[in-house]
């Protein structure tokens, strides 16, 4: 196994295997997968999805995960660690933008397997960027810092544009009305602006009127557009309370809550626990799945 450490956010790893081995998990963001050569079967919350060659995967912060290696395989897993987002660095990029992008991808990702990627020329890139990186990393000098955080927005990038392609939200109606995908988009992207989450701008956005939204909401996810909507901050509380330094002041005004008592209630409420022994105990409540069997 080689450890490739381009950077300390980032952990690059690169390991042929014949036979899997459980790797142990952190509440980073994620790891991306791919498969450079071999294949087999990867295990998920009690799914199962064959792997080949090229494919590409997401790993969430699951305690749990697993793959069954039938042709030797050789993994690539990069990691988008916490640390990054936290003041640690003197890089230049924006690191708000990155954690509101990764956050977008994290809490919307359904946990599920299964390649992640839609077009085939994605694939091509993020296949390409990935080989930058490693080999950037086996040359690693002062000059790499921001090239590599370049490279990693760009994979970022275009995770976000297929997971968008894709009903990546866990929807029970599958056979559904298809502007439902488009309206979880929008209500994840603006939970920062109540303004646009509000019924009426729901209505104007998506051609319906303001007495429809709600009824369609319920009869397309299975809960109301309120609690999708507390549900949904909730995950990106989750969040950042465990992958960066915002305070609650600061999170409670980003997603729209009264104050810091109603942050605190409201994550009581939903969660089970508060937000200090949440912290203490250091793991997803809401965007926890059940994980598979080792």
């Amino acid at each position: 196994m080689e450890v490739l450490e381009a950077y300390k956010p980032f952990e690059i790893q690169e390991l042929t295997l014949s036979d899997w081995k459980q790797r142990p998990q952190k509440n980073n963001f994620f790891e991306l997968v791919l498969i450079k050569a071999g294949s087999g079967s990867q295990c998920i919350n009690y799914n199962e999805y064959d792997y080949n060659k090229g494919d590409i995967f997401l790993l969430p912060p699951l305690k749990c995960h697993s793959f069954t290696v039938e042709a030797p395989t050789t993994f690539i897993f990069l990691k988008f660690a916490d640390s990054f987002f936290k003041n640690i660095g003197r890089t230049s990029i924006d690191r708000n933008e990155w954690f509101k992008e990764a956050s977008y991808i994290l809490s919307n990702y359904n946990q599920l397997p299964g390649d992640i990627i839609r077009s085939e020329m994605d694939r091509q890139f993020i296949g390409n960027l990935v080989d930058m990186i490693l080999n950037e990393s086996h040359n690693y000098g002062s000059e790499s810092v921001n090239l590599i955080s370049s490279l990693m927005t760009s994979i970022l990038e275009l995770l976000m544009r297929n997971i968008k392609k894709s009903s990546y939200f866990g929807i029970p109606n599958k056979t559904g009305d298809q502007r439902i995908t488009p309206m979880l988009n929008y209500i994840n992207e603006h939970l920062d602006n109540s303004e646009k989450l509000k019924i009426e701008n729901l209505a104007g956005v998506f051609m319906m009127s303001p007495t429809y939204v709600s009824e369609f909401f319920k009869k397309q996810v299975q809960q109301s557009l309120r609690e999708y909507i507390i549900k949904a901050k909730l995950k990106q509380v989750e969040i950042r309370l465990l992958n960066s330094d915002h305070t609650l002041t600061e999170i409670a005004d980003e997603l729209g809550f009264t104050d810091v008592s109603h942050l605190s209630k409201t994550f009581k409420r939903y969660v089970g626990m508060s937000i200090r022994d949440f912290k203490n105990k250091g793991e997803y409540m809401m965007l926890t799945r059940n994980a598979c069997t080792a």
